[in-house]
């Protein structure tokens, strides 16, 4: 069955995936999403016998059908190989009475590779099958990690340049160092200042202006994202799930059938609205647990129907949950309204003109499946101590988040099945928060002298991607204010 892709406003014709992918964004401002969900067709204990790139291949070209198998078969070969630290690719491992899904194995230790190794390959793929010819121009925001990884995967690739934005007092010290020390010619980072909201809403206003992409055309340039709302970004992230739940199936954690609750640190809902659709693919899911740090609109959305992003923004010590604007709760929108793109265009003027907008009591019965839940500062670096302490492993500030909303879920409902959690981002990326978490006199030193402490308490080497980080010459040094993006990017592609 051929999958095609309409926008969840309404505009235009439905599409191939090639297509979906080269835009990024819908003309209307509205995000691609599949018209159906294929399902999982084969049997749990069949799929148990891949490993992960063959789960990937699998998967992946249930959506992406106009794309042949061989030539996706070469865009997970190029993603999965020995860029990573681990040759499982995605190690679930049991600790601290939870199963967690270590996605912090790629070149930049967070979960954005598992996407962002495959999507240059994919827009290359797509490029060639829509004949396009123009230079792709990859734009996308960060609140840290994507920027990264986005980064990484583009950097070098024949045909395309990429632009970061990036709040600059919005992201730890190593993530900024990552992104800042990064080579390639046709590498743009730039700090903007202001925090990932406006970077986020500066880019999707510059995607919508027809007249600047009219110019970029005139100039041989095309516009597309490496943020989730690209659905060439969102569609591999759906891959872990379904590995970690096999996983369990194979260490007979679980019985083919029985199933388990997941566990998402999430602030653009991308990462979970990937974990939802494994779940309409077929994956026995019970409860999808949206874990937020104390921005917590999505938990208070879940819990009352009514999404308010008029509420201070805090900046917290899970940098890349710092967001009062979920893109990707677009997606999910959709079907809660019935796939209404008028409904759609409502909520989101509703948003964008009030700051809030609230949805029936009926579309709230489609949040059923959600339990929405946010953890305190206080709470993340208790739960960082507690898993060290208790098994000797280390975990980032999200995944913390993540841990400490699961505990307080399994303690309010008594629903204590075999969970997973997406363990988003190495410890190592936010060493002044991990180590001083375990240990107060931690607290007030330097990050890159703590990547020493962090290796000597959890007995591993520092990964190689940081090693030496803080001698790197930065090289992209540019900062602008949020009025000033559309400037940046002309200078960036040397458009005057």
């Amino acid at each position: 069955m051929d999958i095609l892709y309409r926008s969840t406003r309404g505009h235009g014709k439905e599409i191939a995936s090639a297509q979906a992918i080269l835009s990024g964004i819908a003309p209307d401002g509205g995000l691609y999403i599949p018209v159906s969900i294929p399902s999982l067709d084969r049997q749990f204990g069949d799929l148990a016998c891949l490993d992960y790139s063959r789960l990937a291949h699998y998967i992946i070209s249930r959506f992406l059908t106009d794309l042949d198998l061989d030539t996706l078969r070469e865009c997970v070969d190029s993603a999965y190989d020995s860029k990573y630290d681990d040759n499982r690719i995605v190690p679930v491992v049991e600790k601290a009475g939870a199963h967690f899904i270590e996605l912090f194995h790629g070149p930049t230790l967070a979960f954005k590779d598992m996407a962002l190794t495959m999507l240059p390959h994919l827009l290359k793929a797509a490029a060639a099958k829509e004949k396009n010819d123009r230079k792709i121009v990859i734009l996308t925001a960060t609140s840290g990690d994507t920027g990264k990884a986005a980064l990484e995967g583009f950097a070098g690739v024949k045909g395309t340049s990429i632009i970061v934005f990036y709040p600059r007092d919005g992201v730890s010290q190593i993530q900024e160092r990552q992104m800042t020390t990064q080579e390639g010619d046709n590498t743009h980072v730039i700090a903007i200042e202001g925090n990932f909201d406006d970077a986020q809403n500066g880019v999707k206003a510059i995607f919508g202006d027809r007249e600047f992409a009219a110019e970029l055309e005139k100039n041989g340039y095309m516009f597309s994202s490496a943020n989730s709302i690209n659905i060439g970004r969102l569609i591999p992230q759906i891959v872990y799930y379904v590995h970690a739940y096999l996983e369990l199936l194979k260490s007979k954690k679980i019985a083919e059938g029985e199933s388990i609750n997941i566990i998402v640190p999430t602030g653009n809902f991308g990462n979970i609205l990937a974990a939802y659709y494994s779940r309409k693919m077929g994956l026995p899911v019970n409860m999808l647990i949206c874990a937020s740090n104390i921005n917590n609109v999505l938990t208070d959305f879940i819990n009352t129907g009514i999404y308010d992003r008029n509420r201070k923004f805090i900046v917290t010590s899970s940098p890349a949950m710092d967001i009062l604007v979920s893109s990707n709760l677009e997606r999910l929108l959709y079907d809660l309204v019935e796939k209404d793109p008028d409904m759609i265009k409502r909520l989101i003027s509703d948003l964008s003109e009030k700051g809030e907008f609230s949805i029936t009591d009926s579309m709230r019965e489609g949040l059923d499946e959600f339990f929405g839940g946010f953890a305190t500062e206080q709470e993340t670096f208790e739960s960082i101590k507690y898993v060290y302490d208790n098994s000797g492993y280390l975990i980032d500030t999200h995944t913390a988040v993540g841990y400490s909303v699961y505990k307080d879920y399994v303690k309010k409902t008594g629903d204590d099945r075999p969970a997973v959690i997406a363990s988003t981002a190495s410890p190592f990326k936010f060493p002044g928060s991990v180590a001083g978490a375990i240990d107060n006199k931690y607290r007030d030193m330097d990050e890159f002298s703590l990547l020493e402490v962090l290796s000597w308490m959890s007995g591993t080497k520092i990964p190689g991607p940081l090693k030496d980080i803080e001698s790197k010459k930065v090289v992209h040094k540019k900062s602008c204010g949020t009025g000033e993006m559309r400037h940046m990017v002309r200078e960036a592609l040397g458009m005057g």
